[in-house]
């Protein structure tokens, strides 16, 4: 069996932002962490819709795609039903204790925020909260009402990590993936994974 060096819950919600989450995921890869992958209905229409990728119906299925895909080891990405209660995400005793809902949508943040867990999305990470875990939520929408806005800053209060789909262009960015390698490689950082997608600021700088 593979060894890796960690597992990482990465979680795909119906917000805009399907091409970060593929980068997120094959970054994760080729790092040779484990990821277990939560994608909920409307993140499966966001992924067609925007990047043209249909994933299967099954989990299974799914992993086999995900996994030939991105030319991943054997068992390296694990796909959960949204319904799948006896996944290990869902138990404190054995989800891993870094997970990224990347994009995240407002609601699943209303949802986290109030802790329901009408779905394994949900349920995961209301169980790395409660077990004092890193939880990154990379928000999508614009602009924020009050009530996004709330929510975003009861979490924080608790430890969650907010890190709206919003970056920088100080990199010269030439092309949409060098957008999205700059807030891939953000989370990426956060979660204390080595990268070299997007440079770090200062170190490319001439001095005057």
């Amino acid at each position: 069996m593979s060894t890796f060096k960690g597992r990482i819950t990465l979680a795909m919600t119906g917000a805009s932002g399907a091409g970060y989450a593929l980068r997120l995921l094959e970054c994760l890869v080729a790092a040779n962490y484990q990821v277990f992958f939560l994608c909920s209905s409307a993140g499966r229409i966001v992924l067609n819709t925007e990047v043209g990728v249909k994933l299967p119906s099954k989990p299974e299925a799914t992993a086999d795609y995900l996994i030939n895909k991105f030319n991943a080891k054997a068992e390296q990405i694990i796909v959960f039903g949204k319904e799948q209660w006896f996944s290990p995400v869902a138990s404190g005793s054995a989800a891993p204790k870094q997970m990224v809902v990347c994009p995240c949508s407002t609601g699943t943040l209303a949802a986290i925020s109030q802790g329901m867990s009408d779905n394994l999305i949900e349920r995961a990470a209301d169980v790395v909260i409660k077990e004092r875990g890193q939880l990154i939520l990379m928000v999508r929408e614009t602009p924020f009402s009050t009530i996004h806005l709330q929510n975003m800053l009861s979490l924080s209060q608790q430890g969650v990590t907010i890190m709206p789909a919003a970056p920088g262009f100080y990199h010269n960015a030439e092309t949409i993936d060098d957008l999205i390698d700059f807030m891939v490689g953000r989370v990426l950082d956060h979660l204390k994974i080595e990268q070299s997608i997007m440079p770090r600021w200062g170190y490319n700088q001439q001095s005057s």
